[in-house]
């Protein structure tokens, strides 16, 4: 080697990179050394003793698959749940749309909820109703904010209970750690009508109602709910 070769050796020494890159483009290397691969040994990842390459390779795809596993019984357990769901929403509107009184169906759809969804607390009020219907509990004791706050909701509210109006609807208001609210619109989920009404569920666990919690179900009841209750209007 010259001078001048072992010089630019010397001040660019061959690094990690240099070699990965090499094998990644030279793909016949191994097979032209194939007892490297044999000889390779490797630390385990469960233990400190050395292993063959073979032996590491079948350790990683072993997590792989139990990773993949994991993720399968998720999967299952997700859609086990969501057709648990769906079955109780399907119960839950069969009852509404069999009850033939108007009247009733407010209270009716706030016990029903509560009984099919193990929802502590469930409060319901509508305004704007037919004149027959102005005089029902339902119907009284909500104010001008409340009712603007419910038109202001594109999507249901869930949080902490932070002394909103609507806890008073409640039986136990101090019982609240959490709640969601529900605003009832004419119209499909997304519609800018101004509200009628407002759904509340809550519940003595902080995070029951969390405000990370996704609110495409209860989007569904809340939409469910406005469609049941148009008769009152």
């Amino acid at each position: 080697m010259s001078n001048s070769n072992l010089t630019s050796a010397i001040n660019n020494p061959i690094t990690e990179d240099d070699i990965a890159n090499y094998l990644a483009n030279t793909p016949d290397f191994f097979e032209r050394h194939a007892e490297m691969l044999a000889a390779v040994q490797l630390t385990s990842p469960h233990s400190q003793r050395a292993v063959s390459l073979q032996e590491r390779q079948a350790n990683m795809l072993r997590e792989k698959i139990k990773m993949l596993e994991l993720r399968i019984m998720d999967m299952i357990r997700n859609v086990n749940e969501n057709m648990v769901l769906s079955d109780k929403l399907l119960q839950w509107a069969r009852t509404l749309f069999l009850n033939t009184d108007p009247a009733t169906l407010p209270d009716l759809m706030a016990d029903e909820l509560a009984d099919q969804f193990a929802v502590p607390q469930v409060g319901i009020k509508v305004w704007g109703v037919d004149e027959a219907y102005a005089s029902a509990p339902f119907a009284q004791g909500v104010s001008d904010d409340a009712m603007l706050f419910a038109s202001s909701l594109t999507e249901p509210f869930c949080g902490v209970n932070t002394g909103l109006e609507a806890i008073n609807w409640l039986p136990d208001p101090k019982a609240v750690a959490s709640l969601a609210i529900l605003p009832l619109r004419a119209g499909p989920i997304g519609s800018m009508a101004p509200a009628f009404g407002l759904l509340v569920l809550a519940s003595p666990d902080a995070q029951r109602f969390n405000s990370t919690m996704g609110t495409d179900f209860l989007a569904r009841v809340a939409e469910l709910a406005s469609a049941a209750l148009s008769p009152l209007r």
